[in-house]
């Protein structure tokens, strides 16, 4: 019997909760039903598909071939009706539904606060947030996972619409008692002989402080590569060395003094922030509002936060020349 005139959505739900969770016990206790209830259902999913669909382990359960195939059309399937019942809503005068926005690890410091105001403007508005590095938002924004994502910049292996919705402050900072603090002539050339605390490669922070290096012809040496922002914050707060970081990470440090940002022309260095999403797709409402809004209202909203931060130690850097970026939307 085929696949498609026999299965539900109710088979469909448990198979891909037993599929993402790894077991039966699991997905029954998330579903909120009971183990033998999960079987049956699996039962008549794999005698509709007249294969299996899992293996049973001495520790859960593992997908066959076949299951893999499913899992990913079941995950895409309950996604689609889930959307279609929210934008069934909106339809009716009801804005409502799940924002899937995926941001990149130091994006998790700038967006929460955006997150609240767009749901304190939009009360029946849920969030799902993943937060991770550029290579898994990226496969989760390919992956149909999230919706959106808030990055540095476009991956170019994607087709996608990228729209700049705000400027992103990144600086050299150090403890105030560093020596870097007391040289005059502070540069780039000069900090390639410093102890350098850097993100990993493939971070945004990374690929900005490269390509700095390399249109100064510097030689970039690393001194430190981390995957962490905290690691870093802490090692040059410490007196470690030098960090190149986001400022949107640094506020309380800033603030409290622990770091400050070098005195040196063209410290800070800005670039922009981009809200994406695939350009073959046509993005939930809820999504597109999201969008907009950070169009809207986000760069004010974060200027407010950064309030002085980002100020040099000493003297006021050379103005970094804007780049031509992608422009907002008009409203919708």
């Amino acid at each position: 019997m085929p696949l498609t005139r026999s299965a539900s959505f109710r088979q469909l739900a448990a198979f891909h909760a037993v599929a993402r969770l790894g077991s039966v016990s699991a997905a029954a206790e998330a579903m909120h039903l009971t183990q033998p209830a999960v079987s049956i259902q699996i039962g008549a999913l794999e005698a509709s598909a007249q294969t299996p669909l899992l293996q049973r382990t001495g520790r859960g359960v593992r997908l066959t071939e076949a299951g893999e195939l499913l899992a990913s059309y079941a995950g895409r399937i309950l996604e689609l009706w889930r959307e279609a019942g929210e934008e069934m809503a909106t339809l009716q005068g009801v804005f409502a539904g799940t924002l899937r926005v995926g941001a990149v690890t130091t994006a998790e410091y700038l967006l929460p606060p955006l997150l609240v105001t767009f749901v304190n403007q939009n009360p029946k508005v849920k969030v799902k947030l993943q937060v991770g590095n550029r290579d898994e938002i990226v496969r989760q924004l390919a992956g149909h996972e999230i919706d959106v994502a808030i990055m540095g910049r476009p991956p170019a292996e994607l087709k996608t619409s990228a729209s700049a919705f705000a400027r992103h402050p990144m600086a050299f900072l150090a403890s105030p008692g560093h020596a870097v603090m007391r040289d005059p002539a502070l540069s780039i050339e000069a900090l390639a002989q410093a102890h350098l605390l850097v993100r990993e490669r493939g971070s945004g922070t990374r690929t900005t402080l490269e390509r700095l290096f390399k249109d100064h012809r510097v030689p970039l040496r690393i001194g430190f590569e981390m995957s962490s922002n905290e690691a870093i914050k802490q090692m040059a707060a410490a007196g470690f060395g030098v960090a190149f970081l986001s400022l949107h990470t640094c506020v309380l440090e800033l603030d409290a003094g622990l770091l400050q940002v070098l005195p040196m022309a063209g410290n800070p260095v800005e670039r922009d922030w981009f809200v994406i999403h695939l350009a073959s797709r046509q993005l939930p409402q809820v999504a597109a509002a999201f969008e907009q809004f950070l169009c809207d209202q986000a760069q004010a909203q974060i200027q407010r936060q950064l309030g002085h931060v980002g100020q040099p130690a000493q003297r006021k850097p050379a103005r970094t020349p804007r780049r031509s970026t992608t422009p907002c939307p008009p409203s919708r």
